[in-house]
């Protein structure tokens, strides 16, 4: 397979866009023959601009187009004023939806799509062939049962299950804090250098046959050094299997450390000292765990350090909490993207803020519906997401326990929402330019979706 993009880890946290720009030339990328009538793309080639630093799309006539929406959560950039601070470039939000007209302004953040109606056959292929980025996989939520049952084997860690059968049993649950405990009992048998390995190469397997091209995955060191396993013998496990998955399936890769709400603050820099000597291979910070009563606020000084650091800055907020913590992850912790966001939509000022800045959302349908945040997939925010111009994206949170790896998330919304062809692309899209993906490999994924839908 072809070597994966966003294979440099030299530089794995926040990236100034001035060195980003430098890696993407003009015309860089060329979609030649996309026909997408629907996306209104025919023979545009990226480019970069001139002296006022704009990337800009030009049409085959060759008349630029401005790009004049600031990448959201890239390092200084100034929130809440629509602009980045002076000596930062502006990049494209991707708004392929229509015809890049000459001399249009283009704003590049999520707006509401074209609806046209799709079989199901048809959108379950297209979602196949479709290359899509997952942004929100807790590598440990993805021990699948039988991989749990082989490692208490091979390790000799006592469990109170006597099959496969029994483990997958009991990944039965109705909310958060259930599931969480299942969750760390599972986490037991994950001890050595290579259980973390066969953890992560399983995933990767799985989300190579998704046609993943990117996974920027989660981690919990506090969920084993607390046990006693090295946090080396995590990293070093979980590194070594992106770095084949990256040579061998195609799938590049950035690692997020998270810290567990459910402890303190100071264990969370405890942490943080840990990973120091690690920096080199870990692209970002995020806050997952129990939401509930652990408000964003409670890590504000230790964010505040990992951003010192270069690191990128992320965190769960409006699963379960409400809209406040959605709020204080953005105020306070100065995230980049908001993993989940759902209760987001409660409050219209925050959701217009959202649109605005043009943050990502990493939704998660079908961790939803296991989790009871919602009823019935039919229930998906993800719909009225995308028509409030939200920048949503689809993904698995914990794969083995939700019942769905990415393409399953995708068919089970695209189904129950009557989701477009626009609309299923406008998702792979974000979850590109929702990356931390420097911009030359966002341009380069986003070439290929406009070849595949045009293709279909």
């Amino acid at each position: 397979m072809s070597q994966a993009l966003g294979g440099r880890h030299d530089k794995p946290g926040r990236m100034d866009e001035s060195e980003q720009l430098k890696q993407v030339e003009p015309g860089q990328v060329r979609i030649a023959e996309p026909g997408c009538h629907q996306r209104g793309i025919e023979q545009q080639q990226w480019c970069i601009g001139g002296g006022d630093n704009r990337l800009t799309l030009a049409d085959r006539l060759g008349c630029p187009v401005a790009v004049t929406q600031p990448a959201a959560g890239m390092a200084g950039m100034d929130r809440g004023q629509g602009q980045s601070s002076a000596g930062h470039i502006h990049r494209d939000r991707t708004e392929l939806e229509r015809r890049a007209r000459a001399g249009q302004a283009v704003d590049r953040g999520a707006s509401p799509v074209q609806r046209q109606s799709m079989t199901n056959p048809a959108r379950n292929a297209l979602i196949a062939r479709l290359p899509k980025a997952e942004l929100h996989l807790h590598i440990e939520g993805s021990l699948e049962p039988e991989l749990l049952f082989a490692l208490a084997q091979r390790n000799g860690v006592s469990i109170p299950f006597d099959s496969v059968e029994a483990v997958r049993a009991a990944y039965s649950f109705s909310n958060l804090q259930d599931f969480l405990d299942i969750y760390y009992q599972g986490m037991s048998v994950l001890l050595t250098e290579q259980d973390f390995y066969d953890l992560t190469w399983a995933y990767l397997e799985r989300a190579a046959d998704d046609n993943v091209r990117h996974v920027e995955i989660f981690f919990d060191p506090q969920g084993h050094t607390e046990r006693g396993v090295a946090f080396d013998t995590v990293v070093d496990g979980i590194e070594r299997a992106l770095k084949q998955g990256e040579a061998e399936l195609g799938i590049s890769y950035r690692l997020i450390m998270c810290f567990l709400r459910h402890l303190s603050e100071d264990e969370a820099f405890a942490t943080l000292e840990q990973a120091l000597p690690h920096l080199h291979r870990i692209h970002g910070v995020g806050l997952d765990s129990s939401e509930v009563g652990h408000p964003p606020a409670k890590f504000q000084r230790v964010f505040a350090k990992a951003r010192e650091l270069g690191l990128h800055v992320t965190a769960h907020a409006g699963e379960e909490g409400p809209p406040e913590y959605v709020h204080e992850a953005l105020d306070l912790l100065e995230v980049e993207r908001i993993d989940h966001g759902n209760r987001a939509l409660e409050d219209a000022a925050l959701v217009q803020r959202i649109a605005e800045e043009g943050l990502t959302l990493t939704v998660c349908p079908l961790s939803n519906l296991r989790l009871c945040v919602i009823g019935d997939i039919a229930e998906s925010p993800v719909r009225r997401m995308l028509d409030l111009s939200l920048k949503a994206t689809v993904n698995s949170d914990d794969p083995a326990y939700f019942g769905g790896y990415i393409n399953d998330n995708f068919r089970a919304i695209a189904d129950a929402l009557d989701l477009s062809e626009a609309e299923i692309v406008k998702l792979v899209e974000n979850s590109f330019t929702g990356s931390f993906l420097p911009m030359a490999d966002q341009i380069q994924h986003l070439a290929e979706i406009a070849e595949v839908a045009g293709g279909r």
